[in-house]
C-alpha cells in the first residue's frame, strides 16, 4: 500500500487547490472524503436504501437521488437522527476510502478529509498535512465564494476544529495566507520529501 498523506484544513483554506496541484503537477492520486461521502448515498446504494427505509420515499428527489436539504433539516432538528446517520455513513465512508487507497498506483496518495480532526480520522494517514490560513482570510474567502454573510461564515468556522487543534496533529504545514501565496514551491518541497520517505520505506 502506498504512503498515505492525510490532507486537511478549515473551510476556504485552499485544500482543493493544494490537492489539485499535487495531482496536476506530480500525478499524485487523490482520495477525497467529500467525493466518497456522495458515492455512498448514490441511487441504489446501500447507504441510500437505508436512509429511504428510515425516512420514506419523501427523502428522495424526483430523479431518485437523495434530497440533501430535506435530510439536513431532519438532522439539524434532531441530534439523535444526526447520530443515526453518522453511525450509518461513517463506517461506509471509511471502508470505501480504504478500498480506494489500496488501489492507488502513484508513489504516495493524498487522502483529503476536511473534518479529519473533528471525526478523529488522522489514524487513516501515515502523515498529516495541514493547509493553514489566517481565520480572517477564511471568513473573507467564505463570504466571497459562497455568498454568505460574515455572521454565517463565522458560525461555520466556529463549528469546525480550531486552527490550533488542526496544527496540533500536523506533521507538515502549507501556509496559504496571502492571495498569491507561493503554493507550488511549498508543494514541490513536500513532494520531494514524500518521495524520499517512500524510497526509505522500500
Amino acid at each position: 500500500m502506498a504512503l498515505v498523506i492525510g490532507l486537511t484544513g478549515g473551510i476556504a483554506s485552499g485544500k482543493t487547490t493544494v490537492a489539485n496541484i499535487f495531482r496536476d503537477q506530480f500525478a499524485i492520486e487523490i482520495v477525497d472524503a467529500d467525493v466518497v461521502a456522495r458515492e455512498v448515498v448514490e441511487p441504489k446504494s446501500e447507504g441510500l436504501n437505508a436512509i429511504v427505509a428510515r425516512y420514506g420515499e419523501t427523502i428522495l428527489l424526483e430523479d431518485g437521488s437523495l434530497n440533501r436539504s430535506a435530510l439536513r433539516e431532519i438532522i439539524f432538528a434532531d441530534r439523535n437522527e444526526k447520530q443515526w446517520l453518522d453511525n450509518l455513513l461513517h463506517p461506509m465512508i471509511r471502508r470505501n476510502m480504504q478500498q480506494q487507497l489500496e488501489h492507488v498506483s502513484s508513489e504516495y496518495a493524498l487522502l483529503v478529509i476536511p473534518l479529519m480532526v473533528e471525526n478523529n480520522l488522522q489514524e487513516l494517514a501515515d502523515r498529516v498535512l495541514v493547509v493553514d490560513v489566517d481565520e480572517n482570510i477564511q471568513i473573507e474567502r467564505t463570504m466571497n465564494r459562497d455568498g454568505v454573510s460574515r455572521q454565517q461564515a463565522e458560525s461555520i468556522l466556529r463549528s469546525q476544529a480550531s486552527r490550533e487543534q488542526r496544527l496540533a496533529i500536523a506533521n507538515d504545514v502549507i501556509k496559504n495566507h496571502s492571495q498569491n501565496q507561493q503554493l507550488l514551491p511549498q508543494i514541490t518541497e513536500l513532494h520531494k520529501k514524500y518521495l524520499e520517505m517512500c524510497r526509505a520505506n522500500l
